[in-house]
């Protein structure tokens, strides 16, 4: 059986040189010589490798069933990239807003052939399953090979998105089709549990059974993230294995019974969940388990893994490039590979031989161990995983999952109960989630606690953080081939250069005079300006809200920077400021700094707090910071947004920069009327590279040396305008930009 895990190896190399490394003219060649390449040394019997030949068997099948794949379904998708159609679409899942509008999952007809598409409207309007409608939509390939960069939807199997330009017809059924049962379902749900949990306690019940995490409050998602258990909210390994111990105390541990109900269970559960990567593979690791029980047969961990994994890259080959496909079977090799060797090496030099299985303190004993060792060895593998994808990695998750797992399962057992008995009677029900209800508040209790330990993450937007996780990877390498293993010595190794990597990470900073960050939050701005000790961010504002403060927070964080000064918003457009309501809900921040403009501005009232100091900005206004100090130039008027914006203007003897908002050109000219500058060295480009902003008159007055521009990749807009460009060239600027760099540090 462990061929099958071999050739599962082979196939899914396949899948990520399809989606990631090699061309796909060169994809069927590839797989033609590993299948020649597999073939001869299967059958020459003197260089025979049999575990060799399997892998490149399962190679070569691989990258030609990927061509395949790519011939037969993507390339038909493709075509249509970029392309303005009028066509028929069917709604399968219930519509939710989003940074871009309603959003919701369909099928369109294109061509007289149906395809899997998302689609986003700025209408205000509710979709259900079973709703149709024709619209006229742009079209957008999510995969390589397209006009645009590809996104995350290729790992979810949509491979089309739609942007309503207009909806001309728009009908609903009386009621939700029976082919969209598990959507209905799950909807169902999620509104009953709306009705028996408190508010603050529904949105944790509704992540923690059904993986829907888009209710819960920015802070608390941050305290799970930050503190290692923000798995425990999406549906995965945990929540399957919960479900099924219940399900064989149901049955009495009866094994044919447990299959014949629990694989349609399993299934249905995993629809009713979205059918996550996490879950899919979930849900075939277990049903393996409950056959392979049922008809009394040997069951292999890693066999089952392979058989997961090759069957849902078979599915979608593009899954490879789902966080929560290689999150879930990152994690699950670590626990295969690496947690039984820690647990026994643990359970020996604690003896706990010398306590009985039976008993409570054994037990006990043995629980500690194994959910040490399962965390521990998770983390080999998903760390570097968590880095690339979160830009933070949490250093005492196992601690933490050591002391809420236990619950969280128990969390999981009574939010079922609850919904089930609410079926029946719905006041029992309510009763019921009322007492989970306080678990849950255990749980994030716990989290926000071990947020809040100094040191308890690593942000990998420091460089010094990216080498001590490599030297991290080399100490195991190191620990693993020496003859006399001794441990203390390999955690007072990752002790200490966790120390000197932290310690460089807060010094290196504060060794320049002037430090700014334009930090990468798509179509939006965020500027972090430091110098000695004080941090002033200007806006906080991108795509989306929650993820402009978490890549604000991260920026901070490899920095050595927990607190801000001061917090200064240009003005009250989304795209500058939708990210400073969350900011604020987990940094501390001394003042605001807003423009006195536009009183009944929700934005404005929404930051408007008790526990902040608020200065309004009415009148030229200087702040020190370090060693130079912040203008803030404010235009009092009530006209557009963007002509409100303020111009802020560090100066000090080493580096000037200037950053204008969104204001046009007449409004630049306005800022040379207010102060008399000279030249600057750094240019925050004005509107995101607009060809409304950037007069070449204001260019000829402040002369910048470096031109940043703060702009989402493929934007709808098309900023940066050429014009801009054009214009920042001919004055011999130096052009940084955020869609091309990602964050962008400059030194003065």
């Amino acid at each position: 059986m462990r061929k099958l895990m071999w050739f599962s190896i082979g196939f899914s190399v396949a899948a990520i040189l399809f989606a990631y490394i090699v061309p796909l003219s060169i994809i069927p060649f590839l797989g033609i010589a590993s299948l020649l390449c597999g073939a001869a040394l299967h059958f020459i019997k003197r260089i025979r490798v049999p575990v060799v030949a399997v892998v490149l068997l399962g190679l070569g099948i691989g990258c030609l069933y990927d061509y395949g794949f790519d011939a037969l379904v993507l390339s038909k998708q493709r075509s249509f990239d970029g392309k303005t159609v009028t066509a028929y679409a069917e709604i399968t899942d219930y519509s939710y807003p989003t940074g871009y509008g309603i959003c919701a999952d369909g099928k369109i007809k294109l061509r007289d052939e149906w395809y899997a598409i998302r689609i986003y409207t700025r209408d205000e309007v509710n979709f259900k399953p079973g709703d149709s409608l024709k619209a006229k939509m742009q079209l957008r390939y999510t995969s390589f090979g397209g006009s645009k960069e590809a996104t995350y939807h290729q790992g979810e199997g949509v491979f089309l998105i739609g942007f309503c330009e207009s909806i001309l017809e728009h009908s609903s059924l009386p009621q939700v089709p029976g082919k969209y049962f598990t959507a209905s379902l799950r909807h169902s749900i999620l509104n009953r549990l709306d009705e028996i949990f408190p508010e603050d306690a529904a949105c944790i019940a509704k992540a923690l059974l059904l993986g829907y995490d888009e209710e819960i409050p920015f802070a608390e998602d941050f305290a799970l993230s930050k503190s290692g258990i923000r798995h425990v909210v999406a549906v995965s390994g945990l929540h399957v294995a919960v479900l099924m111990s219940v399900l064989y105390v149901l049955t009495r541990n009866r094994f044919k019974l447990t299959a014949i109900i629990g694989i349609p269970v399993l299934f249905l559960f995993a629809g009713v969940a979205g059918f996550t990567p996490s879950v899919v593979r979930a849900c075939v690791m277990q049903a393996l388990v409950i056959i392979a029980l049922a008809i009394n047969k040997e069951y292999d961990l890693m066999t089952a893994l392979a058989t997961a994994v090759t069957g849902m890259l078979i599915a979608n080959p593009l899954t490879i490039t789902s966080p929560s496909f290689q999150l879930s079977v990152g994690c699950m090799i670590g626990i295969l590979l690496v947690s039984n060797s820690i647990s026994k090496y643990m359970m020996d030099k604690m003896h706990l031989d010398r306590w009985s299985r039976k008993s409570i303190r054994g037990k006990l004993a043995r629980w500690v161990v194994h959910s040490i060792a399962s965390s521990c060895g998770a983390m080999v593998f998903t760390m570097p995983l968590s880095a690339a994808y979160f830009g933070m990695i949490s250093l005492t998750g196992f601690i933490t999952n050591l002391l809420v797992l236990w619950l969280v399962s128990l969390s999981f057992c009574g939010i079922m109960l609850a919904c089930a008995v609410s079926v029946i009677w719905l006041p029992l029900g309510t009763l019921v989630a009322g007492a989970v209800s306080y678990m849950l508040r255990t749980v994030l209790f716990v989290a926000e606690i071990m947020s809040k330990i100094p040191f308890t993450s690593a942000y990998t937007g420091s460089v010094y953080t990216i080498v001590w996780i490599a030297l991290i990877y080399i100490l195991i390498a190191l620990y693993m081939m020496s003859k006399k293993k001794k441990p203390w010595f390999f955690v007072a190794g990752l002790v200490l250069t966790f120390g000197i990597s932290l310690l460089a990470t807060w010094l290196e900073p504060r060794s320049d005079h002037v430090r700014m960050t334009v930090v990468d939050v798509g179509q939006g701005q965020c500027v972090l300006i430091q110098s000695e000790d004080r941090a002033y961010v200007v806006d906080c504002g991108g795509d989306s809200g929650e993820y402009t403060a978490r890549a604000l927070i991260c920026a901070m964080g490899a920095q050595g920077i927990t607190r801000l000064d001061g917090l200064i918003i240009t003005h009250y457009d989304s795209d500058h400021i939708n990210g400073a309501p969350h900011l604020l809900d987990v940094v501390p921040v001394d003042t605001l700094y807003l423009p006195d403009i536009d009183p009944e501005n929700q934005w404005r009232k929404t930051l408007s707090r008790e526990d902040i100091p608020i200065c309004w900005i009415r009148r030229e206004t200087s702040i020190s910071c370090g060693k130079g100090h912040i203008s803030l130039y404010p235009l009092i008027q009530q006209e557009q947004s963007n002509e409100s914006s303020m111009c802020i203007l560090f100066q000090s003897e080493n580096c000037d920069i200037l950053i204008t908002g969104d204001r046009s050109m007449l409004g630049e000219r306005k800022f040379l009327q207010q102060c008399d500058v000279s030249q600057v060295d750094v240019l925050i480009v004005g509107h995101h590279g607009a060809d409304t902003s950037t007069a070449l008159d204001f260019l000829s007055a402040i002369r910048p040396k470096v031109a940043v521009i703060s702009v989402g990749r493929d934007n709808r807009y098309g900023h940066p305008a050429k014009i801009t460009l054009d214009k920042l060239k001919a004055f011999g600027c130096i052009i940084l930009r955020t869609d091309c760099l990602g964050n962008i540090i400059i030194r003065g």
